[in-house]
């Protein structure tokens, strides 16, 4: 019976790590032009409403008048 391993090796990587990353890591990486549209995605997914900045100011101030309050 042989033993395989789990993982595929990349034969050609020399150190041992570099052998046990999968496949995808080696690929060819992504064109400008698709890397800048994820980018742009992702930059409008992170950004801040109205609603979210109103809530984490509520949130520092009220943290800010307990801690002053402690502390008094």
């Amino acid at each position: 019976m042989t033993r395989r391993a789990l993982v595929l090796t990349q034969e050609s990587a020399g150190h041992p790590f570099r052998r046990s990353l999968p496949p995808h890591v080696f690929t060819e990486p992504l064109g400008v032009d698709v890397e800048a549209e994820e980018n742009a995605q992702a930059a409008e997914r992170w950004r801040m409403s109205g609603g979210d900045w109103r809530s984490f100011l509520s949130a520092y101030c009220a943290s800010f008048v307990a801690v002053m309050i402690f502390i008094a």
